[in-house]
């Protein structure tokens, strides 16, 4: 091996410029952030006892409705819950909740969530983060590439002071692509994925994408929820497939997972999203109201009742 050989008499030794010094340290500092805000996600994580990963294959299903009443509902029943909305460039869980113009408390690196104490003395309580909090109006665009909003889920995750939670449900933005792929990799340990679709053959051949994008990144799915499977007229009362039916329930045996429920289209849902509560804490009774209780214990099996 041949040996070094010294600098020719009267050269110099290779000399760090002011700035390549000034790089290599903003390069340093971005580690040293990324590893503390891995470290936080990972003391998040720990404090949170179920997480379900709520996602479809197309916009229009109402994914968003169904995560919001599936934290509701758990929140009525007791239960400690986080709601994070991971649509972030369409933020929708705060108007659903009555939470627009909302602020968090706290500072970047210790955001505190908005709360929303659940009805009935439960002791239960609804905890919120959404990307809607931040914006100057609900009309302002947001535009982002991928890396921003990857970096935006990390902080989500490990800025925010979740604290104790018996479960956190994450509502993904339609699709398998920048928000699902970043929130599955960082949340391997999750309980599953449940999937929304509604009963037509275009929704279906696109929630089957969701969960063949589930199962390569060894997610468990919960289970397919099917919204909108009939219509309940508010006269009669008579339910009317209008956008098809047996959909849901044909993929669900033909990929091997459980059909949760079937949630009809009832008017008064949407009303309840509009006025900002959440359907499963205004009427109960109803028919939809059963489905979502019916939905909600299929869930519910699948996860260990917190300790008290």
């Amino acid at each position: 091996m041949p040996l070094p050989t010294a600098p020719a008499r009267g050269g110099s030794l290779p000399v760090q410029t002011a700035g390549q010094a000034q790089a290599a340290n903003l390069q340093q500092d971005r580690m040293a952030q990324q590893f503390r805000l891995r470290m936080a996600i990972a003391d998040n994580l720990k404090r949170i006892k179920h997480t379900i990963i709520v996602m479809s294959g197309k916009g229009g299903v109402g994914k968003t409705t169904v995560a919001v009443n599936v934290a509701a509902a758990f929140a009525a029943k007791g239960w400690k819950v986080g709601l994070l909305d991971l649509d972030l460039t369409n933020p929708n869980v705060p108007i659903m909740l009555d939470l627009e113009g909302a602020k968090p408390g706290g500072h970047s690196e210790d955001i505190k969530p908005v709360d929303v104490p659940a009805p009935n003395g439960s002791g239960g309580f609804l905890r919120v983060m959404s990307t809607e909090f931040f914006l100057q109006g609900k009309e302002s665009a947001i535009i982002w590439r991928g890396p921003i909003k990857m970096n935006v889920i990390n902080q989500l995750l490990g800025n925010v002071d979740w604290g104790e939670l018996d479960l956190l449900v994450c509502d993904l933005p339609p699709g398998t692509s920048d928000e699902p792929l970043t929130i599955a990799q960082l949340l391997r340990d999750a309980d599953g994925v449940v999937l929304v679709t509604t009963p037509q053959a275009v929704a279906i051949l696109d929630v089957t994408k969701s969960l063949q994008f589930a199962r390569s990144m060894e997610l468990p799915v919960l289970g397919i929820v099917e919204n909108m499977g009939t219509f309940v007229c508010p006269h009669c009362g008579e339910p009317t497939p209008i956008f098809g039916e047996g959909g849901a329930a044909a993929l669900a045996q033909k990929a091997g997972v459980d059909l949760l429920g079937s949630i009809p289209l009832e008017p008064s849902v949407q009303q309840s999203a509009q006025k900002g509560v959440p359907y499963v804490w205004s009427d109960a009774s109803s028919a939809t109201g059963k489905a979502f209780a019916a939905t909600l214990a299929a869930l519910e099996t699948k996860l260990a009742r917190p300790e008290p």
